[in-house]
């Protein structure tokens, strides 16, 4: 008999531990160990993607500096095209051991490593004295992010109190913004500084976010999960209890949350041997894989690939040529989408993953082909007017665009289960760095070659994104982690466990004890 799959609406009516999590009506920043919880996670999780947003941002800028540009051969079409995919391309190479290092060390190690390759990046580019050493340095960089990024997605979503956690997990892709704001704001300052610090200083910089991480992922505990998967019962509890219950050993809802994780982790281990090909095995994970995959590529090539790496060529083509100009707008459109996706963030709360999906996407499709039309007038009448208009459609693309932004690691986390987390979000990371490879190579060769005509292909590209997400992406609001996999998997009889999990939580959960866990 097939397993029935389940829709996520139905699966939180039945859970016994929706039931109890809404009963807690008392925020977290009223629940002292949550909030020094909150207050650490800050710095050694939710900024990683800082890295990433200051990298993106900071080669725009530094194609505006004039001492970078005269250091570095005025690089431009492939030259320029590698010296940006390299970043990604460093990323693609240590992506098969990052599932591994996950999975054996820990979501907290993970991130320690990617933040100590990160910053031996930095130093080989701030001291680059040539083309290749600066390439190398970017190289390097690459490396390490997907270790701090893997670990940091992971510990959120599986750290963090139920009620918080899409709002969290959000804003970790939102952090993204936070490091470009920092890296326009850098670039802008240093721009008049008359040598080479005007590009040393904004890459020196670099190094901030994974310092922070250095520093403050002491004072955060592991992954309830990651322990549990180790046999690491007791310490588990201890942390779910003390974040989770604030030190009631009795709450109902934690409780209920460990025999859930606890009964979760055990069949996942009893029915997987943590192979790859588990992934291609059953229909519920090749669904999966297609849907991250499409993650991936859709982050990259929906049109935002151009203005992220490349505005300052972008507004070329619309007549803005003056440096400065260019980095006070790519400063401007930074703090834009910080605001935008931030408000995206806290909307999870609210509003579906299909709902917030299919709103972005349909308005960038629209505002896409307005943008194009825009930039064709221009090219061939030229005008103040058009330009204007071509910058104020930018930013409402991006505010639009930015709508699913948080979503990316809340729906790759949900998706899959404890046992292919790991190596889900490695498939995730993997498309989305080889499509930003792929489109940081082309996209300076297309644009100084087809100008604005290049635009067309993305126009026609969303339509099908738009498409896809309407008939591939399930609903996945609402259910908890262990519970999203029946939208996947299915179950024989959901009723009957619902039931089962209520009654091991009468009968073990409330007397759970740390002595009898030991």
């Amino acid at each position: 008999m097939d397993n029935k799959k389940i829709d996520a609406a139905t699966i939180t009516d039945q859970s016994e531990i929706i039931r109890l999590l809404q009963l807690d009506s008392k925020p977290w920043y009223q629940k002292p160990n949550l909030r020094a919880l909150y207050f650490c996670l800050i710095p050694a999780a939710l900024g990683v993607e800082m890295t990433t947003g200051y990298d993106g941002s900071v080669l725009n800028g530094l194609q505006a500096v004039s001492h970078w540009q005269d250091y570095f051969g005025h690089p431009t079409g492939s030259r320029l095209g590698v010296l940006n995919a390299s970043y990604n391309l460093g990323g693609l190479i240590t992506l098969p051991l990052v599932p591994w290092v996950n999975d054996k060390f820990g979501r907290k190690h993970s991130i320690t490593l990617g933040s100590l390759i990160l910053c031996c990046g930095v130093v080989v580019q701030a001291a680059s004295q040539n083309y290749g050493m600066f390439l190398a340095s970017r190289f390097l960089l690459g490396t390490g992010i997907p270790f701090a990024v893997s670990g940091a997605a992971q510990l959120l979503a599986e750290l963090t109190y139920p009620k918080e956690r899409a709002v969290v997990t959000g804003l970790f892709n939102v952090s993204w913004f936070v490091g470009a704001i920092l890296a326009a704001g850098v670039t802008l300052g240093t721009y008049s500084i008359p040598n080479d610090w005007s590009w040393r200083i904004p890459s020196m910089l670099q190094a901030a976010p994974s310092l922070l991480q250095l520093t403050f992922i002491w004072w955060v505990p592991e992954s309830p999960r990651w322990l549990i998967s180790k046999d690491r019962d007791a310490k588990a509890f201890e942390i779910l209890v003390k974040y989770h219950g604030e030190g009631d050993r009795d709450s109902p809802f934690v409780n209920a949350e460990f025999v859930e994780i606890q009964n979760q982790l055990r069949l996942e281990s009893l029915n997987s041997k943590r192979k790859w090909i588990e992934l291609l095995q059953t229909p519920g994970n090749r669904k999966r894989v297609l849907i991250v995959m499409c993650l991936g590529i859709f982050a990259q090539w929906s049109g935002n690939g151009l203005i992220s790496y490349y505005l300052a060529k972008v507004l070329q083509t619309v007549g803005i040529k003056d440096k400065r100009t260019q980095n006070i707008i790519n400063l401007s459109l930074s703090c834009w989408s910080l605001i935008t996706a931030a408000g995206a963030a806290f909307a999870t709360i609210v509003l579906r993953r299909r709902v917030q999906y299919l709103t972005s996407f349909v308005s960038i499709t629209v505002i896409f082909s307005i943008i194009t039309a825009l930039s064709a007038t221009f090219a061939k009448t030229g005008g103040n007017a058009v330009a204007t208009g071509v910058i104020a459609f930018i930013f409402i693309f991006n505010g639009f665009f930015n709508i699913m932004q948080p979503l990316m690691y809340i729906y790759a986390t949900e998706i899959f289960p404890f046992i292919y987390r790991a190596k889900g979000l490695a498939i995730l990371q993997f498309f989305n760095r080889g499509s930003t490879a792929f489109n940081t190579f082309v996209n300076p060769i297309g644009l100084d070659s087809l100008k604005w005509k290049y635009y067309l292909f993305y126009a026609v590209w969303l339509v099908c994104e738009t498409m896809i997400v309407y008939f591939l992406y399930p609903e996945t609001k609402g259910p908890s982690l262990e519970e999203v996999a029946m939208v996947f998997d299915g179950e024989r009889n959901p009723e009957k466990m619902a039931n089962d999990d209520r009654d091991d939580i009468k009968d073990i959960g409330m007397n759970l004890t740390v002595q009898e866990l030991k």
